[in-house]
């Protein structure tokens, strides 16, 4: 099922940053979300996940497919790591966390509480969950942050099965990660103009 949206207007702090963004997301594509920091990439997204409300536009095919990942990695310091995905395998009513431990690797991790893992290793586990939610969409602002060359490509391996398997993947990177036949959509052609920045109300900026 493809994700399709027209128009979507998305504003931070009741600000418009971005007017009459229109995509189709196809089962089993990739595309990327280029464009500088603050352009709007992670507003976009939040959009697209249901985390806000867009101030205009349409948005089709989302309704409870989507897996979202930003920059917490949304782990229990307590927790071990197979009990954190364990964890979020129950919160998707799932059960098997095998295929998340084989994809980035975490299988001499298992026992480890999360709190004690370095920047990378939690980013790993934190990108893993996304395996156990059973989610066909894919939504991902900046998931390579901590990760080393090694860690990029487990990455990129998971998003390709995930793809082959008829999942889709929305990415906002400033990063070639080398997916085959990904999609770039800069966010920049859809910039509100001052106009649209003008008539924001003033509640905006109190």
């Amino acid at each position: 099922m493809t994700v399709s949206v027209h128009d979507l207007c998305v504003a931070r702090g009741g600000v418009p940053i971005l007017v009459d963004v229109t995509f189709d997301l196809a089962a089993g594509s990739a595309l990327i979300l280029q464009g500088p920091n603050g352009s709007g990439k992670t507003t976009l997204l939040r959009t697209l996940a249901g985390l806000q409300p867009p101030l205009a536009g349409h948005i089709e095919g989302c309704e409870d497919r989507i897996a979202y990942a930003a920059h917490s990695d949304g782990l229990k310091s307590m927790l071990s790591v197979q009990e954190n995905l364990r964890f979020w395998a129950a919160v998707f009513g799932r059960s098997d966390i095998a295929p998340a431990l084989d994809a980035f690797n975490l299988h001499d991790l298992t026992d480890r509480l999360a709190g004690t893992l370095s920047a990378g290793q939690k980013r790993r586990l934190g990108l893993a969950r996304l395996l156990v939610t059973g989610r066909p969409i894919w939504m991902l602002d900046e998931p390579t942050v901590s990760l080393d060359k090694n860690a990029v490509q487990m990455f990129a391996a998971a998003v390709e099965a995930h793809m082959a398997s008829g999942g889709s993947a929305l990415i906002a990177t400033h990063i070639d990660l080398g997916l085959r036949d990904a999609q770039v959509l800069d966010v920049g052609q859809f910039k509100a103009s001052s106009d649209a920045l003008a008539g924001a109300s003033d509640e905006a900026f109190l």
